[in-house]
């Protein structure tokens, strides 16, 4: 895989509209799931390639500290080729003294040759350098955004569950408005009422039987009375 597809993909997932996706879904909880499997994959994915690109990185940046280095010491061989150079000319050893100064001559080239070789990589290294950077701002994006889709699904989760509750009560609530126990207390009432006047009416009617039979009573002493007194005229 390309650094710049690598860099793209980051981009692309760590700029997702996660509202918008959802908004989109018709089972929203299922595609938060799968948002969240695929999001851990090309992390996964891209944690890999961007550790990749960063190994490169420091072998090019070891390369190039290995090139300055090396310039650094065939420069000091050059310098010191030189100066033995001057002190066998100064006695008079030309021979000696241009066989050094040869030296030096071929330590300076591979110094040019280390000096270039360290200038051409560092354009390179510096764009790496850049590139690196996104990559490892894209993957920083791209775990917040899977933390931020792993809170959106267990809130949805916790949503799902509270109106599958609050549903289930409603229903329980609607049975009970259409079965309407109270109906049921009021038929029992209605009950107990006509048990009561029952029983008013055979209070009534027991105590209308006691008053007539007193009543025949009393229209018994009466005719006694009045058989009395009759005797009582005729024995006069």
């Amino acid at each position: 895989m390309s650094k710049q597809t690598i860099l793209g993909r980051v981009a692309q997932l760590a700029k997702a509209n996660i509202n918008a996706l959802l908004d989109q879904a018709e089972d929203p909880r299922k595609m938060l799931d799968q948002l969240i499997r695929d999001y851990a994959s090309n992390i996964t994915e891209a944690e890999e390639a961007v550790a990749a690109t960063i190994g490169n990185l420091r072998l090019m940046e070891q390369d190039h500290q290995e090139d300055v280095a090396a310039a650094t010491e065939w420069g000091e061989k050059a310098l010191a080729a030189s100066r033995k150079a001057d002190g066998l000319r100064a006695a008079g050893q030309a021979a000696e003294a241009d066989r050094f100064d040869n030296l030096a001559k071929i330590a300076l080239g591979r110094q040019l040759q280390s000096e270039k070789e360290a200038r051409s990589a560092e354009p390179t290294i510096a764009s790496q350098t850049e590139v690196v950077s996104k990559l490892r701002s894209g993957l920083d994006q791209m775990k917040a955004k899977l933390g931020e889709l792993q809170a959106k699904r267990d809130e949805l989760v916790a949503r799902a569950k509270t109106a599958q509750a609050q549903n289930t009560m409603m229903d329980a609530v609607k049975s009970i408005d259409v079965l309407d126990p109270t109906s049921e207390l009021s038929r029992f009432e209605d009950k107990v009422r006509r048990e009561e006047a029952r029983a008013m009416g055979k209070q009534e009617l027991a105590a209308s039987s006691l008053d007539a039979q007193f009543e025949q009573l009393d229209a018994l002493g009466d005719e006694a009375e009045i058989a009395a007194r009759l005797a009582a005229l005729k024995a006069a």
